[in-house]
C-alpha cells in the first residue's frame, strides 16, 4: 500500500491520483489509435480527454456526495468538497453526458466516437481500480484464503485480511479491454459489449464486497450494474437486427 507517493510544497500526491492521470492519458492514446483505424481525426481523444476529465471526476463527486449524504446525513457540501469519495458510476455517467455533449460542439460523429472510447473506458476503469488498491479503497469482506490482503492505512483501515476486490475487478476489466480490442471491427456496438461486460464484472465482485443491500440482497452498485446490462444488451440487440436487416 502506498496511500501517498510523495507531497509537492506540502501537497500530498496519492497514489491513486497518478493512476488517475495514468488512466486517462492511456485511455486518450488509446482512442486516438482507434480513431485513426477508422478514419476520424485522432486530436478529437484530446478534445474530448477535457469533457471526459470533467465529466468523470464532476459526476463521481457529485453521486458520491448525494448519495452519502442522503444515507448517512452528513452535509452535502461537507460530502462534495472532501478530498475522499468518489463513485465509478457516477464518473461514468458523468463522463457520458459531457463526452456527449463535446461531440455534438466539435461536430464528432457521437456513435463511432463511443465505440472508440469504449476501449478506454475499460483500460482506465481498470488502471482506477489498481489506485483504489494502492490507497487500500473499496475492499471486500475478511478472508483468510491465499489472497487476503490487509490494509492497515487503508480508508477505513483493516489489519484482518481481506479480498483485494480492487484487483479482482481489475483484471476482469483488463480481459474486457483485450477482448474488445479483438472485437473492435467486428461488433455490431463495441459500446454496448463494453457496458455489459464491465456490468458483470462489478454485479460478479459486489459478493464480496461490504457494500449496504438495499433491495432483494443486492447493493446499489449491482442495481446499477444490471441497469447498465440491459442498457447495453437492448442497443447489442438492435444494432444487430439492423445489420441483420440491412444485409437480408
Amino acid at each position: 500500500m502506498y496511500p501517498v507517493l510523495f507531497e509537492i510544497f506540502g501537497f500530498p500526491i496519492s497514489s491513486f491520483g497518478v493512476m488517475l492521470a495514468i488512466a486517462f492519458l492511456a485511455g486518450t492514446w488509446l482512442t486516438a489509435r482507434r480513431m485513426a483505424e477508422i478514419g476520424l481525426d485522432p486530436e478529437g481523444a484530446t478534445t474530448m480527454l477535457i469533457y471526459a476529465m470533467i465529466g468523470g471526476i464532476g459526476g463521481s463527486k457529485l453521486y458520491f456526495a448525494i448519495d452519502v449524504s442522503l444515507r448517512e446525513g452528513i452535509p452535502f457540501t461537507e460530502l462534495l468538497f472532501a478530498r475522499e469519495g468518489i463513485t465509478f458510476y457516477g464518473g461514468l455517467i458523468g463522463a457520458i453526458a459531457l463526452v456527449l455533449i463535446g461531440t455534438r460542439i466539435h461536430g464528432i460523429p457521437t456513435g463511432p466516437f463511443f465505440n472508440c472510447v469504449c476501449l478506454a473506458g475499460a483500460l482506465g476503469q481498470a488502471l482506477g481500480r489498481v489506485g483504489c488498491f494502492l490507497v487500500g479503497d473499496d475492499y471486500g469482506r475478511p478472508t483468510d484464503g491465499p489472497f487476503g490482503i490487509a490494509f492497515p492505512e487503508g480508508a477505513p483501515p483493516t489489519l484482518e485480511p481481506v479480498h483485494p476486490t480492487q484487483l479482482y475487478e481489475a483484471a476482469w476489466l483488463f480481459g474486457v479491454t483485450g477482448f474488445l480490442w479483438a472485437r473492435r471491427d467486428h461488433s455490431p456496438r463495441l459500446w454496448a459489449e463494453y457496458l455489459m461486460l464491465a456490468g458483470v464484472g462489478r454485479f460478479a465482485v459486489e459478493f464480496l464486497r461490504i457494500n449496504p443491500r438495499v433491495w432483494l440482497g443486492l447493493s446499489e452498485a449491482q442495481l446499477i450494474a444490471l441497469a447498465l446490462f440491459a442498457i447495453g444488451a437492448t442497443s447489442w440487440i438492435h444494432a444487430r437486427r439492423g445489420l441483420a436487416t440491412a444485409t437480408a
